[in-house]
């Protein structure tokens, strides 16, 4: 937790009371915590909807309570959920509809990491980009969390896929989850390169959830092209130029996937993505874990941007 928002050394590890149980609700205790991208841009720069704030959007465990009215959960239910805040805990209480259960064979901790960066990649490819078999896909941050789903996505969709890292080794590491090719970005200007490598035409979609990189992902737009805004890993202020739009009949879309959290639509397709990682369709990758009592470590990490997929706290 935290009373004020800063650098990850503004973590406090404290004792609060345990959430109750209403009527509608199910208690969690929590058995992994998967660190979004929103957590550390809510820490350093965020509203504190509480004083002290406990940070979090993500989380999994057992439920160990449920509210008056909950049938279609129980005691001992592996569960997945997201929450606007209030995961970096070992207990939580959420609305027993805000869960997702977690099939049988799916390690806990990977279950974790799935609801945001699966959800997010698929509304930024699908329901809000109109992908379609056998275009071509620019992910910006492919060894993130989204941009890791985001590249196995499209993928299996059919798409042609490329992607921006800092080093050539996790370029290389990105080839078994379906790059095609990749774009190193402390080595190569993104722009030309990405020209080059679909043959001056530019690419027909760009996923970018940096921030600071949207100005380029323009640039790198085909005739048609679509550009997919998601997140703020930059901190990036968000002027841009979009004369270059009108031209080429290029179209610009900002995606939220938690305006549409509650949905049937997202629940099922959550669910899905659930059972697809757990038959082995889709991966997670894990880059390390930190107790709970190391929070501050555990966001300094984050903002390294040395990790390559998820960062998790273990309570």
């Amino acid at each position: 937790m935290y009373y004020e928002i800063g650098p990850p050394d503004v973590f406090r590890y404290e004792d609060v009371p345990d959430p109750v149980c209403p009527p509608g609700c199910v208690l969690i205790e929590v058995e992994a915590i998967s660190i979004e991208g929103g957590d550390t841009l809510h820490r350093a720069g965020g509203v504190l909807t509480v004083t002290p704030h406990i940070v979090g959007y993500q989380c999994a465990g057992v439920i160990r309570e449920v509210g008056e009215g909950v049938t279609e959960r129980k005691p001992g239910d592996r569960v997945v959920l997201t929450v606007p805040f209030g995961s970096h805990a070992e207990r939580v209480s959420v609305a027993s509809h805000g869960v997702w259960l977690v099939p049988d064979s799916l390690d806990i901790r990977e279950a974790a990491c799935v609801p945001i960066p699966f959800g997010t990649a698929d509304d930024c490819l699908f329901e809000f980009g109109h992908l379609k078999a056998g275009e071509t896909v620019l992910v910006q941050g492919g060894a993130g969390g989204v941009g890791l789903a985001t590249i196995q996505l499209a993928k299996r969709a059919g798409a042609t896929v490329l992607a921006t890292a800092s080093s050539d080794e996790k370029l290389e590491q990105l080839r078994p989850f379906g790059l095609d090719e990749g774009i190193n970005y402390r080595t190569h200007e993104l722009v030309p390169e990405a020209r080059r490598l679909t043959g001056g035409r530019g690419v027909d979609l760009v996923v970018d959830p940096v921030g600071t990189t949207l100005q380029d992902s323009l640039a790198c737009l085909a005739y048609r092209g679509r550009a997919i805004t998601v997140g703020n890993m930059g901190r990036a202020d968000r002027t841009l130029d979009i004369g270059s739009l009108l031209q080429g009949n290029q179209s610009l879309t900002g995606v939220f996937l938690g305006a549409e959290m509650g949905t049937p639509r997202v629940h099922a397709m959550i669910a899905a993505h659930l059972d697809n990682v757990a038959a082995g369709k889709l991966k997670v990758v894990i880059d390390r874990a930190f107790p709970l009592a190391e929070a501050a470590a555990a966001h300094a990490f984050i903002e390294s941007r040395q990790a390559f997929g998820r960062t998790l706290l273990i309570p």
